[in-house]
């Protein structure tokens, strides 16, 4: 895995150019999308979801699923990421611990991870902002 000092370098003002003004505030602010606001969220094609920034392959369509769990429905689900595609990092804004998922290769923000969800087959529940996502859909 990365660290902090060997992740690729961003020039932010470029990304800034390259990226709406929403996925920058979700990417590279740590940002939440409107629920239900991303047309990723419906998604059931098969395929493979990279990071909107670096393009770094971070989940399969295999791996996506509908959560049942109030509070967490209305984003990309999914129940595992890529080994060695993500880090997680302990999230103590907003007054709550949450455990945030970002990008290995560039460190962008791509949304939180949750524990218990029985609607995930692993119980994890990768909630995952569908700003952040490409999806390549498998030929």
């Amino acid at each position: 895995m990365n660290t902090d000092d060997t992740k690729m370098q961003i020039n932010e003002e470029e990304l800034k150019q390259k990226l709406t003004p929403e996925q920058y505030q979700v990417l590279r602010q740590g940002g939440t999308e409107a629920p239900y606001s991303s047309p990723l969220h419906d998604e059931k094609a098969k395929g493979m979801y990279s990071c909107v920034v670096c393009g770094n392959q971070l989940f399969s369509s295999d791996t996506k699923y509908d959560s049942t769990v109030p509070g967490l429905m209305g984003w990309p689900s999914f129940e595992d990421a890529i080994p060695g595609s993500v880090e997680l990092k302990e999230d103590n804004s907003l007054g709550m611990r949450r455990t945030e998922v970002v990008c290995a290769k560039c460190g962008s923000h791509l949304g939180h991870i949750f524990d218990g969800d029985p609607s995930a087959k692993t119980g994890k529940h990768y909630c995952i902002n569908g700003a952040c996502l490409l999806m390549k859909k498998d030929a």
